[in-house]
């Protein structure tokens, strides 16, 4: 198969880069749609590895594991957006592969990233780039209070810092090592929200209802979707710029835009994912084509069918922290069997062998016939899991 031979129908082979949780719900919805798939990841027991057909040991810049890796597959995606651009550029020779580097390589560098979002004419919060010691210095008083991120590999909070004075921010480029960073100036935040969508390589382009979202120390816990989880000119404002930046990268594959929505009604983009993300796992479950599913059809060459939420949902994050109740040294088991009694409860755990800290390990969707009942449900199972209690969001 040459790089231009699509679409790629079920049968084949499809192949993703990186082999974490998403890449394991990616093979999933593969599986079951009738193709075989092959994972390449650094490590031998990675959550994607030990459910594909087969897993690549070796790291994501290795030529031998690249060409094994064409060899094998028919056409290769990626789970997450820390994989060398240089790599998907390689395997683009051979074979159809979505999302594109150029995307890839914009979304590793939040510099890039905010002057792609102002190309598309998508309002960010005001920002200075701070590369070197004169741009430190020339940063202006407005943007204090601000924070500080590192320009790349942050993520769920990592590599951020809040700073108040000129003096903190100073402290702070240098606790950096004075690496390449983006000052952002504190906004009044009234929430957080995303859009999901699947563009393919003809342009067509389809999404999911914008989500509302609850993060806690830098780390998404609570996604909300329904009807009535924002107001409709801020949902169709998020979902007019996703578009937009989409559009403007050339976009194949899944994609998610995080924004802040603002006290006075307006909204400014915060960052994208080239991936499916965790605010949309409640596709599984709540909508008749998931954001996995779609990803599967965008890297095949199919035909994106628009999807419908069928059910109000809301998504809890599963942290390791739940495996160490009330600072237990050892970890035990979250009760699971008092959880799985709820009306409606979906539990996803990612096969991580060791629960951590702050770790990824799992979620829960709770979907319902009616927002009350699974607010409700949601309730009662953050209670069983010791978690703080599910905050209410949207319109009364």
């Amino acid at each position: 198969m040459s790089n231009g031979d699509l679409p790629v129908l079920p049968g084949a082979t499809l192949g993703v880069l990186g082999g974490g949780q998403l890449g394991r719900m990616f093979a999933h919805a593969a599986q079951r749609m009738g193709y075989f798939t092959v994972v390449l990841d650094p490590d031998a027991d990675s959550p994607a590895g030990r459910v594909s057909h087969n897993h690549i040991h070796t790291d994501y810049a290795d030529v031998d594991g690249l060409a094994r890796l064409a060899g094998l597959a028919d056409a290769v995606t990626t789970e997450f957006e820390n994989v060398p651009a240089p790599s998907l550029e390689h395997l683009a020779v051979a074979r159809p592969v979505s999302p594109g580097a150029s995307a890839i390589a914009i979304a590793q560098d939040r510099i890039a990233e905010k002057a792609h979002f102002t190309r598309c004419g998508v309002p960010c919060a005001p920002y200075a780039a701070i590369e070197t010691a004169a741009q430190l210095a020339a940063v202006e008083d407005h943007l204090l209070p601000g924070i500080l991120k590192t320009a790349r590999m942050g993520y769920d909070g990592k590599g951020q810092q809040r700073v108040s004075t000129r003096a903190e921010l100073v402290d702070a480029w240098q606790a950096t090592g004075c690496v390449p960073c983006v000052l952002e100036k504190l906004l009044p935040l009234e929430f957080e929200c995303s859009v999901i969508l699947a563009r393919g390589r003809d342009g067509q382009l389809v999404h999911f209802p914008p989500q509302r979202n609850l993060h806690r120390d830098g780390i998404l816990a609570v996604t909300e979707v329904h009807p009535l989880n924002m107001p409709k000119t801020v949902a169709q404002g998020a979902i007019n710029s996703a578009k937009s930046i989409a559009n403007g990268l050339n976009y194949v594959g899944v994609l998610c835009v995080e924004f802040f929505a603002l006290a006075d009604g307006s909204l400014v983009v915060n960052e994208m994912a080239p991936r499916p993300h965790n605010s949309g796992h409640y596709t599984m479950e709540a909508c008749d084509v998931s954001q996995f599913e779609l990803q599967v059809r965008t890297l095949a060459g199919l035909p994106l069918a628009a999807p419908r939420q069928h059910s109000p949902a809301i998504m809890l994050n599963l942290l390791g922290d739940l495996w160490f109740p009330a600072g237990a040294d050892k970890p035990a088991s979250p009760p699971w069997a008092e959880v799985l009694a709820l009306p409606g409860v979906h539990l996803h755990l990612y096969g991580k062998m060791e629960p951590r800290r702050g770790r990824k390990m799992g979620h829960l969707t709770l979907t319902g016939a009616t927002l009350e009942g699974v607010r409700a449900t949601a309730t009662q199972a953050a209670v069983l899991l010791g978690l703080p209690a599910v905050a209410v969001t949207g319109l009364s």
